[in-house]
């Protein structure tokens, strides 16, 4: 059985809900829902363009800290309040992955935990070497 290693980012919400910003077993990394909350204040409310920017930083120093980085990234999933904004979500996400091209997938929910996020990304990242 691989060893199982949890990534704390410290937000507010991995205490109270009980979950780690990513988890590494082996080669593989998952990172969790992550949207644009830095300690206790959100990053550029209601702006897509930055949030997505901060959100795929904050994605890139946990899978920093779990041993890779953004060209280990297989996967993203997009989840955006409002479809209208694909645009600068998806430049934002193209400044990061424009070369590394992971699968994604774009989805308009209805809402995220606060009505100031627009947006937030998952991603999946396998390492080359563990």
């Amino acid at each position: 059985m691989e060893k199982r290693i949890n990534i704390q980012s410290n937000t507010i919400w991995e205490d109270k809900i009980g979950y780690s910003r990513a988890v590494k077993i082996g080669k593989l990394i998952e990172v969790s829902g992550t949207s644009a909350i830095d300690r206790d204040h959100i990053v550029a409310p209601g702006d897509p363009y930055q949030q997505t920017r901060f959100i795929i930083q904050k994605i890139e120093k946990a899978i920093n800290d779990a041993g890779g980085t953004l060209e280990d990234v297989i996967r993203t999933r997009i989840y955006v309040t409002n479809i209208r904004d694909w645009e600068d979500v998806g430049r934002a996400h193209g400044e990061f992955f424009k070369h590394i091209r992971p699968v994604t997938t774009m989805v308009e929910v209805k809402s995220l935990i606060d009505p100031n996020f627009v947006v937030e990304l998952e991603a999946t990242a396998y390492l080359k070497e563990s």
